[in-house]
């Protein structure tokens, strides 16, 4: 594929431009030439992002220099390699050109090999580093921002705004309906992309363990503390911490949590000292945090710490410009996961996943495709393929009558899907009830309902 790839070399020596120009073309470069830094600008601006592959640039050119050019050229071109040459070379104009983005810097009489060198490697990164870009790319896709829906793209442009500040965003939407994915976006668009991303689930926490996940312990703190612990703030220091299910902590770590935003320390369980730390906090909840001020759960003080920009992650049912996409994208995803033959959706089945209403949302729909993807036994996926979709809602099924199971594991879940659901309903809602009658700890039954797609209810 050598032919393929083109280098524009800029130099006003024509001797100069002729002898590197057959070097690279003996190699099987394609080449372009420029004289004058405007004329290689124009060049770039003129012509396809995938045309120039890289540039050598001369530092001594009449008019615009060659720093200036490589200036520009980089807010033209970033991602385009760039190797300065100087006839005058010395180490303060290397090292310029190397904080302006330049990748080498050569120096006349130029050595062919080191030059080939240098060009080969030249490539090598660019061709990583877009590599890189697709494979971050594949990973957004694996996600679910498909962003063809009204609500969608109202969603990522807000995101697109606050993503490089350092305000503390709010988000707010039902249970699978991808809260934290946005949250990791913010995160991957700012400024502390490359710090750590810490995620802490507030509600699957036991209420004694929290505080000590949150802000760390010292040794002995309390029974099986067998060794000092960090703590999620501290793990984040320089990145973010996603508090996930924010509206379940209690009062009381909610007082510590208001403290550590307003002081920007904290203090582990057993003392030791207040510790700095650098975080910017993402918090989520499922819940209407108002309301929750309204009972006495909440401290509207902490709710105006977090919520300074509140953005609303739309449900699922809000998005069926996006819902057939998304179900390919994931039914993609998977073939390529498991070494499948890739498969594809039957219009019933269509039709069939447009009328469902979704109260599982985007993690619903990606765990449907994956059993489908399994379990379907053709390369096109009919409405049999895609499960009892319409047991989901809270209608209680006929106890003489259910849908066909593939498997004993998929009519068990069943089951438990709708068990749990008519608990939530017979307790409105309340979570602490609805563990009791089913005889798990609160933090599993959280666990067990999302693996299974059941949205929690209001009270």
């Amino acid at each position: 594929m050598r032919s393929l790839l083109t280098i524009l070399i800029v130099d006003d020596e024509p001797g100069i431009r002729r002898s590197l120009g057959e070097s690279l073309s003996e190699e099987g470069y394609a080449v372009l030439k420029a004289e004058r830094g405007e004329q290689a600008l124009e060049l770039l601006e003129n012509s396809d992002p995938d045309s120039i592959h890289l540039m050598l640039l001369d530092v001594w050119l009449p008019g615009i220099d060659g720093l200036e050019t490589l200036q520009r050229a980089k807010t033209l071109r970033p991602e385009l390699p760039v190797v300065m040459i100087s006839g005058h070379g010395n180490i303060d104009t290397a090292m310029q050109s190397t904080r302006l983005g330049a990748f080498d810097f050569l120096e006349k009489p130029v050595d062919l090999d080191r030059l080939l060198l240098v060009v080969s490697n030249a490539l090598k990164q660019r061709h990583l580093e877009q590599e890189n870009l697709r494979l971050q790319h594949e990973v957004n896709q694996d996600r679910f921002f498909m962003a063809e829906s009204p609500a969608m793209k109202r969603l990522l442009a807000d995101v697109k705004l606050v993503a490089p500040t350092e305000g503390r965003v709010l988000l707010t939407g039902e249970n699978g309906s991808g809260k934290e994915e946005v949250a990791r976006l913010i995160h991957d668009q700012s400024s502390r992309a490359k710090g750590p991303f810490v995620e802490v689930n507030c509600a699957a926490i036991p209420e004694e363990l929290i505080e000590s996940e949150l802000f760390g312990h010292q040794k002995g703190a309390f029974t099986g503390a067998i060794r000092d612990q960090k703590g999620k703030f501290r793990e984040a220091h320089g990145g973010t911490l996603f508090l996930d299910e924010v509206g379940d902590m209690s009062l009381k770590t909610q007082a510590k949590v208001l403290r550590a935003l307003q002081e920007g320390r904290i203090e582990p369980v057993g003392g030791g000292g207040a510790v700095g730390v650098d975080v910017r906090v993402i918090a989520a909840t499922n819940k209407d945090l108002t309301e929750e001020i309204k009972a006495g759960r909440f401290r509207e003080d902490l709710f105006f710490r977090l919520a300074v920009v509140p953005l609303r992650v739309p449900p699922l049912r809000e998005r069926p410009e996006e819902l057939i996409q998304m179900a390919e994208a994931f039914l993609a995803r998977f073939a390529r996961s498991y070494g499948r033959p890739p498969k594809r959706l039957a219009p019933e089945a269509r039709e069939t996943l447009l009328r469902h209403d979704w109260p599982g949302n985007v993690r619903e729909l990606k765990n449907l495709m994956e059993r489908a993807l399994i379990l379907g036994r053709g390369l096109e996926l009919g409405s049999r393929d895609l499960g009892p979709l319409a047991t989901r809602h809270l209608a209680e099924p006929d106890p003489f009558t259910f849908p066909e199971f593939p498997s004993i594991r998929e009519a068990r879940d069943w089951f438990e899907s709708i068990y749990i659901q008519r608990e939530l309903k017979l307790q409105n809602g309340n979570m602490t009830r609805v563990a009791d009658r089913l005889g798990l700890d609160r933090s599993n039954l959280y666990k067990r309902m999302k693996a299974l797609g059941v949205e929690a209810r209001e009270p």
